[in-house]
């Protein structure tokens, strides 16, 4: 089996290194085809990989990198006054051949304002877009893009993201993936002009299965298996259901705990519900792909702990293993 490497920025996200580096470690010993590069500052990387036990150093490497992008860091900023950060490093090593894919917790804007800049995107392909899996209630996944990466689309922009997006699920094994407009209503007359326009550009595209608009409720039915919206919806989708997700959860267990009744039937309902605590914990769905570029991109959240960003690696070596961008590069070919 071929080897996979990943560049890990290891200074990014709300915890740093004393999250990422354990959680890289962590998939290393997952995946023996796995090679990463972690791209930080050396004095605080090499002393947890040092401590750290069973590391394949062999399948390990360490590129020191003087600068940091702050989480409130202007873009532009990052863009122009930063060229050592660990960052543009760890893109770099995509871009240069050195890596399959890079993998970031830190700030989204300046990731993907210097994914763009130095990955470039994929003819046809004005902007990247984020993308992530929902779960479905009946144990599926739908696909919801942008999460936040272009808070202003026009329709042809949501015409995009509807054909990545598609791409993408073909690729996770999905038999011609059926294509929704998230929207505020199932009628033809519901919308804001470039949902409206963006369906009409979707009716008439043959090569996907287009199935109409769909409202949030409608996701998680999983009525659909990709569903495409601006950057400014969808972010505030994402995180409204992390909240509630988490917020039900700790309803749950204050239910469990009001008698000892309750308590009793909390025992003997503990493995149901750590299981749906499993399945439904941002944790487990963590690891945002950013689709169009000429390259592999992760965005892990960057409040995610070691659970979460191993998952981001995860989705990475995925990504990796289905060769996202050329599954996209060559239907795009196709269309044109």
């Amino acid at each position: 089996m071929s080897a996979t490497i990943i560049a890990i920025d290891a200074m990014g996200g709300d915890f740093g290194p004393h999250c990422i580096v354990p959680a890289s470690l962590d998939c290393l010993a997952e995946f023996p085809s796995l090679h990463l590069t972690l791209v930080g500052q050396r004095s605080l990387i090499d002393p947890l990989v040092a401590t750290a036990a069973g590391v394949d150093r062999s399948r390990l490497r360490v590129v020191d990198a003087d600068q940091v992008i702050a989480m409130d860091e202007r873009p532009a900023l990052a863009l122009r006054g930063k060229p050592r950060s660990s960052m543009r490093l760890a893109l770099e090593l995509v871009r240069d051949g050195e890596a399959h894919a890079c993998v970031s917790a830190g700030n989204t804007g300046a990731l993907m304002a210097l994914a763009r800049h130095l990955l470039k995107t994929l003819p046809g392909i004005d902007r990247p877009a984020m993308v992530t899996s929902i779960p479905t209630r009946h144990g599926g996944s739908c696909l919801l893009l942008d999460l936040g990466a272009n808070v202003d689309c026009d329709a042809q922009h949501l015409y995009q993201f509807a054909l990545m997006g598609s791409v993408a699920a073909s690729a996770m094994g999905v038999d011609r993936p059926r294509v929704a407009l998230l929207n505020v209503g199932t009628e033809e007359i519901k919308g804001n002009q470039q949902v409206k326009l963006a369906a009409k550009l979707l009716q008439q595209a043959e090569a996907l299965n287009y199935q109409g608009f769909i409202e949030g409720d409608g996701l998680f039915r999983g009525d659909a298996d990709v569903a495409v919206c601006d950057g400014f919806v969808g972010n505030l989708l994402l995180k409204s259901s992390e909240g509630l997700a988490e917020m039900l959860g700790e309803r749950v267990e204050a239910l469990f705990r009001r008698s000892l009744g309750a308590r009793l039937a909390g025992v003997l309902a503990l493995p149901l519900l750590r299981q749906l605590r499993g399945e439904l914990t941002p944790a487990a769905h963590n690891g945002a792909s950013f689709l169009g570029l000429q390259g592999i991109v992760v965005k892990s959240h960057g409040g995610a702990g070691r659970d979460g960003f191993r998952t981001a690696v995860r989705h990475a070596v995925q990504e990796v293993e289905q060769n996202l961008p050329g599954q996209l590069l060559r239907r795009l070919e196709r269309l044109h």
